[in-house]
């Protein structure tokens, strides 16, 4: 509370000053720092307002949200013009305007729009530092672009995660350009090669990728929701949460899916299978809306979503992406 406050008495009118290192080792694509301040400000406020609710305190919830929407409408009055442009333009900036539910609805298909535009006209690589960088794919996978999410995950030419790896790296660089075939290694004064701030992908390869994700807190209700790509054929992961280990793992094989899933005593789970329609489905070798404990919900968004509870089940879908 003191936090927000402090942010609250040291800005203009809700709009936060340029002070700070900003999205730091960007690449050439600076983000102006009072837009980045800004957009921190509103989203912890809004994080305020999510803890306060979950404490049952519905007074300082009702305060923070109100806040949080004030901080909103000062961010578009500031830096969000009638075309939905962003101040400066860049990656990074339309992200956290999406990442963090700044814009209005009208101004959403612009911001999206603009922020492919972005990345297409970098041969579709990233230009973010450490500020975007954890949000990118989480943003390309919630308005609709996952394929585009994979793209940026999978390249190998710089600036890109893999670029590092098929040079050698084991470990995550501080740096896009620690090394590069063009200019050798960069400044030794700063360039670390075990420098976490990038390896935020993980988080994006855990939820959407692995598709293990928790529906509200602790893992009590999870969600299966895996992205295949037809460029992977695979991907198997596994989570210890604290209800105990959560595991998936998933093949594509043409237009065959096929997903296993784990899941720990006392839980229950959301699973979204890629299919046509729930005919398509089986789980354990029968049709997945008449096997026991699986319960089909509805079809959404090329999915068939079931919920089932503890124990491992095995699903097939023959109209899998």
């Amino acid at each position: 509370k003191r936090w927000i406050t402090y942010l609250r008495e040291r800005s203009n009118n809700l709009v936060r000053p340029a002070e700070g290192y900003g999205d730091w080792l960007n690449v050439n694509a600076p983000t102006p720092i009072d837009v980045l301040a800004t957009a921190y400000f509103a989203h912890s406020t809004q994080l305020m307002a999510q803890m306060a609710q979950a404490l049952g305190k519905s007074d300082d919830a009702h305060e923070y949200e109100e806040l949080f929407q004030q901080i909103r409408l000062a961010f578009n009055r500031a830096f969000v013009a009638p075309d939905g442009r962003i101040k400066g333009d860049t990656q990074t900036a339309y992200l956290m305007a999406l990442g963090f539910g700044l814009l209005p609805p009208e101004k959403r298909p612009a911001a999206i729009q603009r922020l492919i535009e972005l990345i297409q006209q970098r041969n579709n690589h990233l230009s973010v530092g450490f500020l975007g960088v954890n949000l990118i794919l989480p943003v390309l996978t919630q308005i609709g672009r996952p394929d585009l999410a994979w793209t940026l995950l999978t390249n190998t030419s710089y600036p890109s995660w893999l670029y590092e790896v098929t040079h050698g790296a084991t470990t995550i660089w501080e740096r896009w350009d620690g090394w590069t075939q063009e200019r050798g290694f960069q400044d030794p004064g700063m360039n670390s090669f075990n420098h976490y701030a990038y390896g935020s992908c993980g988080q994006w390869m855990f939820a959407e990728a692995a598709g293990i994700a928790t529906d509200g807190p602790s893992f009590r209700r999870i969600l299966i929701h895996p992205r295949p790509d037809q460029r992977v054929n695979f991907v198997k992961a596994h989570y210890d949460s604290i209800r105990g280990r959560i595991a998936t793992a998933w093949s594509l094989t043409g237009s065959t899916f096929s997903l296993n899933v784990t899941l720990p005593a006392n839980t229950s789970a959301l699973v979204y299978v890629p299919a046509r329609s729930v005919s398509d489905v089986s789980e354990s070798g029968r049709p997945a809306s008449k096997a026991p404990d699986v319960r089909f919900l509805r079809m959404e968004g090329g999915c068939a979503v079931f919920e089932v509870g503890s124990g491992t089940y095995r699903f097939v879908s023959r109209s899998g992406r």
